[in-house]
C-alpha cells in the first residue's frame, strides 16, 4: 500500500488486479445491479488511494481494509437504488440452480435454469443484510469462514450461525420452486403432441 501511494502505478495495478473480482462480485450479488458494482469497484480503488494512508496493517490485512471501503459503498448505493439484473451465465447462481434442476441441454431446461437463477438470486437479494452478506462471501464468492469474518469484522461462529441460518431461509423461500420443478420433470416431453 505504501508504495501505490507513493505514485509506483506496478504496485496498484497489481493490487487492483488481485482485489477487483472480489469486491466486484460481492457489489454484484448485493445490489443485483452490474453497473452499481462496476461503480463500486472504481470508487473502491480511487478511496483507495485517496484514504489508503489510514489503513494499518496491525488493525487487519489490506484485503479486508478494502472490502471495509467496498462494505460501506455498497450499502450508499443500496440506499439509492436497487435493480433486478443478471451476469449471463454467472457460474455461482447456475451452480445453485443446479441443486434444484438437474442438469439438462434441452431447451426448456435452459429456459427453467435461467428463470430459477433468476429467482435464486432475487431470493438472495431478499435476505437481511446480514444473513445476504455472509451467502454472496461464503456462497458465491467462496471465501473461507475466516476470511468472512475477518471481512465482516465477526466471530467465524458468527458466520457459520448467519450462514446455516440464510440457508434455512432460502430453502423456505424456493421450496415453491422444488414442488414446480417435479411437476415439471413428471410431465417431461411425453405429453407433447407434434
Amino acid at each position: 500500500m505504501r508504495l501505490a501511494l507513493d505514485g509506483d502505478e506496478s504496485t496498484f495495478v497489481a493490487l487492483y488486479r488481485r482485489l477487483k473480482n472480489g469486491i466486484f462480485r460481492y457489489a454484484f450479488y448485493m445490489t443485483n445491479s452490474r453497473s452499481t458494482a462496476e461503480e463500486v469497484t472504481q470508487d473502491v480503488f480511487i478511496a483507495l488511494l485517496r484514504e489508503g494512508g489510514k489503513y494499518r496493517a496491525d488493525r487487519g490485512d489490506l484485503a479486508a481494509f478494502t472490502f471495509g471501503i467496498a462494505r460501506n459503498l455498497v450499502r450508499r448505493a443500496e440506499r439509492k437504488q436497487r435493480s433486478q439484473e443478471s451476469i449471463p451465465g454467472d457460474r455461482a447462481l447456475e451452480r445453485l440452480s443446479q441443486e434444484v434442476f438437474a442438469e439438462s441441454e434441452s431447451l426448456p431446461g435452459q429456459i427453467i435454469r435461467k428463470d430459477l437463477a433468476r429467482r435464486v438470486q432475487a431470493a438472495i437479494a431478499s435476505l437481511p443484510d446480514h444473513y445476504r452478506q455472509v451467502v454472496v462471501l461464503c456462497d458465491l464468492c467462496e471465501f473461507s469462514y475466516a476470511d468472512a469474518a475477518s471481512r465482516l469484522q465477526c466471530a467465524i461462529g458468527t458466520i457459520r450461525s448467519r450462514l446455516n441460518r440464510a440457508h434455512s431461509i432460502l430453502a423456505q423461500k424456493l421450496e415453491p420452486l422444488r414442488s414446480s420443478r417435479d411437476s415439471v420433470v413428471a410431465a417431461g416431453p411425453e405429453g407433447c403432441v407434434i
